[in-house]
Order: C-alpha cells, then structure tokens, then sequence
C-alpha cells in the first residue's frame, strides 16, 4: 500500500469498506497481543457451554479491523484516532467474513475533526455499531508558482 498517497479532502456522506475474516489463527493472535485469554475465545469445549453455544471472537478484534479501515481507507494513512464508541449487538463467530463500513458523518468546521459511523456486519446482520472521531490526515498546500 502506498502510504505517501496525498491525503484527499473528506465530505460527509463518503464511505469506505473492507472485508477481514475471522480466522483462529486471528483469533489466537489477538489473544496473545492483547493478554485476553478468556476461553470463551479460545476453547471450544468452554464455550459451549456459555450463552453463545461456541466460541466467538473477540469484540475488540472488530475494533482493530474498524482501525484498519480507518488508518489505511478513510480518512487513510496519516489520521489520528481519537475516540470510538461500540456496541456489540451479535457474537461473531471463527469462520465469519465481517464487512467493516465507516462512513463519514460529520466534519467540525475547522476540519480537524471527522466523525464517522462505524458498522460491522455478518452477512446483512449488524454485529457492532459506533462511531470513531479522527484527526483526519493534513493536506499539502500546492506550492505558489514563481
């Protein structure tokens, strides 16, 4: 990926989307970056007997895949994450395919600021929901012709 990309002007109402699969190898690896071992995530035969009836992945694994998004799409490389609310609305199973959609929904009027809505589905199925604030990358004045 090119990170030297100039940086293009954000309007409300653009979007990006990616699509990032749930893979036990993800899954184990999320466990060891993040220190979260719950077994709910990692031993089929505890999970079965829990809520979900199977393991599922860690919900700020879909976090990190809302980053991704974010740092390399829209607003793309150079933004600063500042904030970010989620619900968890449905388990996400190993093996799922999450689409993960940000969508610009508000600019402060300096341009320092983005708001955008952050969704992550399974199919048609919303999963988790928030929204991100983002210092959106800067753009590069043209330089004055002599």
């Amino acid at each position: 990926m090119d990170t030297a990309a100039e940086p293009r002007e954000l309007c409300v109402g653009q979007s990006a989307e990616r699509l990032f699969a749930i893979t036990d190898a993800a899954v184990r690896a999320f466990a060891e970056v993040s220190g979260d071992f719950n077994p709910v995530h990692l031993d089929e035969a505890y999970a079965a007997r829990t809520i979900f009836r199977g393991r599922v992945a860690h919900g700020m694994l879909l976090g990190g895949h809302i980053s991704a998004v974010l740092g390399d799409q829209l607003p793309g490389p150079g933004a600063i994450y500042l904030s970010q609310t989620l619900a968890f609305e449905h388990p996400v199973r190993i093996g799922a395919e999450v689409r993960v959609r940000v969508e610009v929904i508000h600019l402060d009027e300096s341009g320092r600021r983005a708001t955008l809505s952050t969704l992550c589905f399974v199919g048609d199925q919303v999963v988790a929901r928030g929204q991100a604030v983002v210092n959106p990358p800067r753009r590069r004045r043209a330089k004055a012709e002599a």
